[in-house]
């Protein structure tokens, strides 16, 4: 059997973990968090990065954040994950989905205005694959309109949009560190601010809506409930892991963009004769290589050819794509 997934590990995860350990400190929002948190903000010059549980609550708080209203709408693409619909569903709002450019996945962007109303207040386009969305359009499409861009840049933590890293584009960027991601603290995230305005209100609703982190900061002297809030930090042991992997952040994405330039290579011949289709990347894009993906014509060429893969021995780790 190939596994679907093996999660990243580079030997020195469990001497961060000891090091936490022992330092007594093994709750949210210690030493390895904050390092986390910094080494993110000035690899992908970001405002302000905090750690979150996972994706799905990095994505759970920027919508929280952007202050939807019963009734408001939400766009997002009809293709992905469950996280990113679930999210504007538990801050109250209506779902608008935009069909997918065949190309590279992701929201069509010229489809987007068609689906905008009165009540639209935010849109999601999501990163998949670690390929870019076209931003500029997106972006401009929504301050025309006035609206909120919430990145889902789960699969993207290291790609960019011409120059720009992914998450810090939107008004918020949400990444996942989840097993099956590039870099992994098991289950983990982040939310990416790119505007100041929402700082002090992103500490308050991550802390259990307590000020906690400006006491810890002291810049007051205790701390107090005080708004809407939930619980969205990490394991001081998660981050330790992923704090491992952020130093060999960089050796780790070229390995990736070797294996999937390898497997690119290898599968081009079945390309140009039109038998399969593989990943395309805009050139204004450059991607993590989280993924390797081929098109199959159609749903009875795939069946087949994942029947032939499972008789081989196991399900391939390639994900497979019909066409149709």
């Amino acid at each position: 059997m190939v596994n679907f997934n093996i999660p990243p590990y580079v030997g020195e995860e469990i001497n961060y973990i000891n090091e936490a350990i022992k330092g007594h400190k093994i709750c949210g929002d210690g030493p390895f968090t904050k390092q986390c948190n910094t080494w993110l903000e000035k690899k992908f010059h970001a405002q302000k990065v905090l750690l979150t549980t996972s994706g799905t609550t990095a994505l759970d708080m920027a919508l929280l954040l952007c202050q939807l209203n019963p009734g408001d709408e939400v766009i997002l693409p009809s293709y992905t994950f469950s996280s990113t619909a679930t999210a504007p569903v538990l801050a109250g709002a209506k779902l608008v989905f935009v069909d997918i450019r065949p190309d590279t996945m992701n929201i069509d962007e010229t489809k987007i205005e068609a689906a905008i109303t009165d009540k639209t207040r935010v849109i999601i386009p999501v990163h998949y694959a670690g390929v870019a969305c076209e931003m500029d359009s997106i972006m401009e499409i929504a301050k025309r309109y006035n609206l909120l861009v919430v990145e889902d840049a789960a699969q993207g933590v290291m790609s960019s949009y011409k120059g720009k890293a992914l998450g810090t584009i939107g008004d918020f960027g949400c990444y996942s560190f989840h097993e099956t991601k590039n870099y992994s603290m098991g289950e983990g995230g982040a939310i990416v601010i790119n505007n100041e305005i929402y700082n002090e209100r992103a500490e308050i609703l991550r802390e259990k809506g307590t000020n906690r982190s400006k006491f810890y900061r002291g810049q007051i002297d205790k701390y107090t409930w005080i708004d809407f809030g939930d619980s969205y930090l990490p394991s001081e042991l998660n981050a330790a892991y992923l704090w491992a992997q952020l130093l060999k952040a960089d050796e780790i994405n070229n390995n990736r963009l070797d294996s999937w330039n390898k497997y690119y290579k290898a599968f081009e011949p079945l390309a140009k004769q039109n038998i399969i289709s593989l990943p395309y990347v805009p050139e204004q894009c450059q991607h993590n290589a989280h993924m390797f993906y081929i098109k199959c014509k159609c749903i009875e060429e795939r069946t087949k050819l994942t029947e032939f893969l499972k008789m081989g021995g196991g399900i391939c780790s390639i994900s497979l794509y019909s066409a149709a």
